[in-house]
């Protein structure tokens, strides 16, 4: 088993470094030469650079202001959402802040639209992966997860919130040719990376388990949720079960699986897309 699990940490650091690579390079050879804003902290760090450049001279590269915005995040979310998520996700603003660095910023082409749509393609794909294998691009991921535990609201509220600040802010400094070009390239970030992940984000989850009291424990070590069961009988078998109900967020779907997976593989499990929870689904 522990060579199985340090295969898995190996093969999501691994996805964690190319979602990075993939992002700084929508950033440096897409976004940036087009002055095309991306979504969440890594947008605002694209913004900051550029309104200190253009109101100051001073040039402080976007990589650097994404490394600063979330340092108190990290803290945040260490605190709040869960130490393994949380180091995930700072190792990849650390690193897409390296490959912003390293890489050159140059564009490929001089169309602005070919710029938004493959910027917002390639920065999604790793946005997207970086989701599937239980990690996150940090900033506003974490933030919108802290605000979702102790609001109950949808975590795609808070993106529309600031995404639409930046998109504001951008045209009335810019020109609102740049925000409109920039709600393109969030419009087809959103679209690819609910094509790799999941475009819900809430998921309800429905175990049915011969081990329930072991994989209710195991799944309270490592995500803060409630849990209904509800007796359950095999039509074949005639076994009696259990079927454990919970509601998750998406960035908790790997965690879940690989839970699952460890106490009970032969578990069915059933997982369905939730688009509205009313009431607590935490554990109290």
């Amino acid at each position: 088993m522990d060579t199985i699990k340090i295969g898995n940490e190996a093969k999501k650091i691994v996805i964690v470094v190319f979602g990075a690579f993939l992002n700084a390079l929508a950033m440096n050879l897409f976004l940036i030469p087009a002055n095309v804003y991306s979504s969440g902290f890594t947008g605002i760090a694209q913004l900051l650079s550029n309104l200190l450049q253009e109101f100051t001279k001073i040039h402080i590269s976007t990589g650097i202001f994404l490394l600063i915005l979330n340092i108190p995040v990290a803290i945040l979310g260490w605190k709040k959402v869960g130490k393994t998520f949380t180091c995930y996700s700072f190792l990849s603003v650390v690193l897409m802040s390296f490959f912003l660095q390293f890489l050159p910023v140059k564009a490929l082409s001089h169309d602005i639209l070919l710029n938004a749509v493959f910027g917002g393609v390639i920065a999604a794909v790793g946005i997207g992966l970086t989701l599937k294998y239980g990690a996150s691009t940090g900033g506003l991921d974490i933030i919108a997860m802290v605000l979702s535990r102790m609001k109950d609201k949808p975590v795609g509220t808070y993106f529309f919130l600031m995404n639409g600040a930046i998109v504001l802010t951008a045209g009335y400094v810019f020109g609102w040719e740049k925000a409109l070009y920039t709600i393109v390239s969030l419009y087809v970030s959103t679209r690819v990376i609910d094509a790799i992940h999941t475009r819900y984000a809430k998921l309800t989850a429905m175990i049915v388990t011969d081990k329930p009291e072991e994989m209710k424990q195991a799944i309270y070590r490592k995500l803060v949720r409630g849990i209904t069961v509800v007796p359950a009988r095999g039509a074949f078998s005639n076994k009696e079960k259990q079927m454990m109900m919970i509601v998750i967020t998406r960035y908790e779907l790997y965690d879940l699986k690989k839970i699952i997976q460890s106490v009970d593989p032969k578990a069915f499990t059933n997982i369905v897309e939730t688009a509205e929870v009313v009431g607590f689904f935490r554990k109290d």
